[in-house]
């Protein structure tokens, strides 16, 4: 009779757990937050529902991974490494990248387009799960910029932080208008012109 290894059972674990958050940001995109249940999560990842409420409580729980794991794929896309690893380089080259990565990454990003419009459009009925969101994505991206911005004495920021956060604001600005609004069809703005006069405005008046 075959046994089964701890080894072996947490593998099979993290396989299952991985299967239910496909399943459940599927279900999710295609029916939105109110109209999924655990049935259609456990059908569509293929286990039991006994095995999707072993792995997450409730239907907020299982929301509430998903947000969390799309933003450590995000944190990781965008800085390539731990989040323990500091922000290196000149202000300008660092921030030029920053700016950059985060929004191709977004904007090649269709299926996380579509997760951002699904918290958009249930904030109202579910304003939980647009907390949820606005708490998790922005907090580890805002937390190592603000770090670094605080480093930089050549630029004489008298409110790391604040800059930190306008930065960050005018990236997710720039996706939600231009990507989700559909605005880059009636009044678009080039990304890199976009990147580089945010740059300006940071590192051009401050040295």
């Amino acid at each position: 009779m075959e046994t089964t290894t701890p080894t072996s059972e947490r593998q099979l674990s993290t396989t299952k757990r991985s299967a239910i958050l496909s399943g459940a940001m599927q279900e999710f995109l295609a029916h939105g937050y109110a109209a999924t249940t655990m049935d259609r999560v456990a059908a569509a990842a293929k286990v039991s529902k006994a095995t999707v409420y072993s792995h997450f409580q409730d239907k907020e729980g299982l929301f509430m991974a998903l947000v969390q794991q799309l933003q450590e794929k995000k944190f990781q896309a965008v800085y390539g490494s731990p989040e323990g690893q500091r922000l290196q380089g000149p202000p300008r080259q660092v921030l030029h990248h920053l700016a950059s990565t985060m929004l191709e990454n977004i904007i090649e990003d269709k299926p996380f387009q579509a997760f951002m419009r699904l918290i958009i459009g249930e904030s109202g009925r579910f304003p939980e799960l647009a907390r949820a969101f606005s708490h998790h994505t922005p907090r580890c991206f805002l937390s190592l910029l603000k770090e670094y911005l605080s480093t930089q004495s050549g630029l004489k920021l008298k409110d790391p932080e604040a800059i930190a956060r306008i930065f960050i604001g005018s990236l997710v600005h720039y996706v939600i208008f231009q990507e989700l609004l559909y605005a880059k069809e009636v009044v678009p703005f080039e990304r890199e012109r976009m990147i580089t006069g945010l740059v300006d405005l940071i590192v051009n008046e401050s040295v």
